[in-house]
């Protein structure tokens, strides 16, 4: 079955205004926008070059009174195409439906009220407005913005700023008036005790292109709103079909009577389709953004495209090669990512990116079947020697131990101090590394090379295990020093066990498996760090620490679980799992039950104020496609595209099927017996 966007709704999901509730956002390919918690407003409407910050606006007065101050609740529903709120506000009944314009800077809400029958409302719009066009790249968090004045044109209200760089326009569709960046109307509520009227929000760089967009939006936004769900329909439907012109690869159909499967699948393609940017903006062409709507938009991480790497490989290969190739004519080692508005670096090193673009470059290979991309030269030298160097990098990390020093806590998770200089997960991921560059080795005919990185490999693999806690199922971060700190922490359960499994011990890798179910699994979700660690006082930030997880971290410890013999476990949990897949695409950290109260059965999304600092969504959702794949079908691609498969899916579906997974020119279905 291919979903529609209808398909992809949310839960109701119920919030009271500023409690812990991360609002949902929205796009339309060339920008963002997020709801805010009041039933008509939104927030950062950011269409790039120009942006707006994170600057609410259009927040509800009902009769003179702020609509919020009322208290009660808000209903949301996210769907790929819109976003419904209702709430009830003295008497009325006010429901909304907000989007993105299809091919328009621009966010439309139609505003529908019910109540007594002839009752007159005056309805107003606080407006504000921070439109910006940045001189340069977007290099911080947060979009750029700078102090707008407001001023009335024809019923409609324009912001500017000192730099006259940008301009955003707002209005209704019904007569009304401005004062002081409010916006009023009256509305008479019908026979039938009901009444409408839309509210449109364009950013654009002149008067006179906003207005064509304003004029084109507010003529008939029910229709706005309808394209939209057009739009996301066919870019669903285009993510599954070889032959449409929407990617430049697909993703194989699967075939399920296991809700919870099906679901998990579904939330994980979404959300690598949600980060698709198509902006003529862009100096990179199609790009993936990592997080949106409220941080680093036109930013991408190497570290979270990568942990989507299975996705991109096989849904839109082409530009995944595209930033292969840019980050190779990047040194790798002083950014983690890069922004597609100049194409040059963001941030400081990530110690992940010599293991993250290893893993690209191996996956875009074996699924794609293109061979001679290791042959192709980048800068001064073909990838397959990026790969190498990529590969050994490590040894130039090295203090007075074996192991390589992986820097501190801004290389690596930031927001856990203990997990810091020699840690064992990206040592084992140097063991991967060097295995892959020794298949690349062969197959160039150098099988010297081959054979001295597969030694080297081995031997580090042993080293890595110096690293273990004998009998606890958790390691070890060395210091500088030669101290030895325990870091009960998931990433080192997920990677050594996905890099390096066939070098650890029976007795480890079911001690692993204690330690995650004890102290990391919870019903619907994980923690990243053990509650039990000393260093789960130092921060709250949920993404990585003891009360939430980021999202990619539960897909991995499933794969991981499989690698370790133990995928019943991840089987068991899988409908848990399914139950935080209701509230959109991933988020970029969910809560633990203990955190946080379950939202509608789920994991609640993290909130994005300060100190959890987290935003709606996060690209790395497509970890959860490597999950069904790899892990449930026991999908297995080798460098030169040999296809084995060992399934479990029988405990969850004997009728299951993979339908058009393409790896070269060949498309295999894949059942719970194997290939067919």
């Amino acid at each position: 079955m291919i979903p529609r966007s209808a398909d992809l709704a949310s839960d109701v999901l119920t919030h009271t205004y500023d409690d812990m509730f991360n609002p949902p956002g929205l796009t339309n390919f060339l920008g963002t926008a997020q709801v805010d918690h009041d039933v008509v407003a939104i927030r950062s409407v950011n269409f790039p070059p120009y942006s707006h910050g994170d600057t609410i606006t259009a927040q509800l007065y009902v009769d003179g009174r702020l609509a919020r101050s009322y208290g009660g609740t808000v209903e949301v529903v996210w769907r790929p195409d819109c976003v419904v709120r209702s709430t009830t506000v003295d008497g009325l009944h006010v429901r909304t439906t907000t989007a993105c314009a299809p091919g328009r800077p621009a966010v439309v809400v139609h505003v529908e009220v019910s109540g007594a029958p002839g009752r007159t409302v005056q309805l107003g719009f606080a407006l504000e407005s921070t439109a910006t066009r940045s001189s340069t790249g977007w290099l911080r968090p947060e979009p750029p913005s700078e102090p707008n004045t407001l001023s009335a044109v024809d019923g409609r209200v324009v912001g500017t700023g000192e730099s006259r760089s940008a301009v955003s326009l707002q209005g209704l569709d019904v007569p009304s008036t401005v004062d002081r960046g409010m916006l009023e109307t009256s509305l008479v509520l019908d026979e039938a005790g009901r009444g409408s009227l839309s509210y449109v929000h364009v950013l654009a760089g002149s008067l006179e292109e906003a207005a064509e967009h304003f004029d084109v939006c507010v003529a008939d936004v029910p229709a706005v709103i309808a394209v939209a769900e057009s739009m996301w329909d066919v870019a669903i439907a285009d993510a599954f079909d070889p032959s449409s012109q929407g990617f430049s690869g697909s993703l194989p159909v699967l075939e399920t009577s296991n809700e919870a499967l099906q679901k998990l699948y579904w939330w994980g393609v979404l959300g690598v389709i949600w980060f698709r940017r198509d902006n003529p903006a862009s100096v990179l062409g199609r790009t993936y953004d990592t997080l949106m709507p409220r941080y680093w938009q036109t930013t991408t991480f190497i570290w979270d495209y990568s942990l989507s790497s299975l996705t991109h490989a096989l849904l839109d290969p082409e530009p995944m090669r595209k930033h292969i190739e840019h980050w190779i004519g990047l040194d790798t080692h002083k950014h983690f990512g890069t922004e597609w508005l100049t194409g040059g670096p963001v941030g400081y090193w990530y110690s992940v990116n010599d293991f993250a673009m290893t893993r690209l470059v191996r996956d875009y290979v074996r699924f794609t079947g293109d061979e001679t991309f290791l042959d192709a030269t980048v800068g001064p030298k073909a990838v397959g020697e990026h790969v190498h160097d990529w590969a050994t990098a490590w040894r130039g990390l090295r203090g007075e131990h074996a192991l390589a020093d992986y820097g501190g806590i801004d290389n690596l998770m930031e927001c856990v101090s203990s997990y810091v200089h020699e840690v064992a997960s990206f040592n084992a991921a140097n063991v991967w590394c060097m295995r892959v560059a020794a298949e690349i080795a062969d197959r160039s005919g150098d099988s010297d090379r081959a054979a001295l990185l597969r030694k080297e490999a081995s031997a580090q693999a042993g080293h890595v295990n110096e690293l273990y806690v004998e009998g606890k199922g958790f390691w070890h971060a060395r210091q500088p020093d030669g101290s030895l700190v325990p870091v009960r922490h998931c990433y080192d359960f997920n990677l050594i066990a996905t890099t390096m499994p066939d070098d650890l011990s029976e007795s480890q890798c079911a001690e692993m498996v204690s330690f995650f179910q004890e102290e990391l699994q919870t019903p619907t979700w994980m923690r990243a760090l053990s509650p039990y660690d000393a260093d789960a006082a130092f921060s709250v930030r949920p993404d990585h620490q003891w009360n939430g997880a980021y999202p990619a971290w539960p897909a991995d410890a499933g794969r991981a679980l499989f690698a370790l013999g133990r995928g019943d476990v991840l089987l068991d949990w899988l409908p848990g799992l399914a139950k935080t897949a209701n509230q959109g695409p991933c988020g970029q950290a969910h809560f633990v039950e203990e955190a946080q109260p379950a939202m509608a059965g789920g994991a609640a999304k993290s909130p994005p104020q300060f100190p959890y600092l987290i935003d709606w969504s996060c690209s790395s959702s497509g970890a959860w496609v490597s999950l069904v794949l790899e892990g449930i079908f026991g999908i297995e691609v080798a460098l030169d595209g040999t296809v084995t498969a060992n399934p479990q899916v029988a405990a969850l579906d004997p009728d299951a099927r993979l339908i058009g997974l393409r790896v070269g020119s060949t498309t295999y279905t894949v059942t719970a017996d194997g290939l067919a």
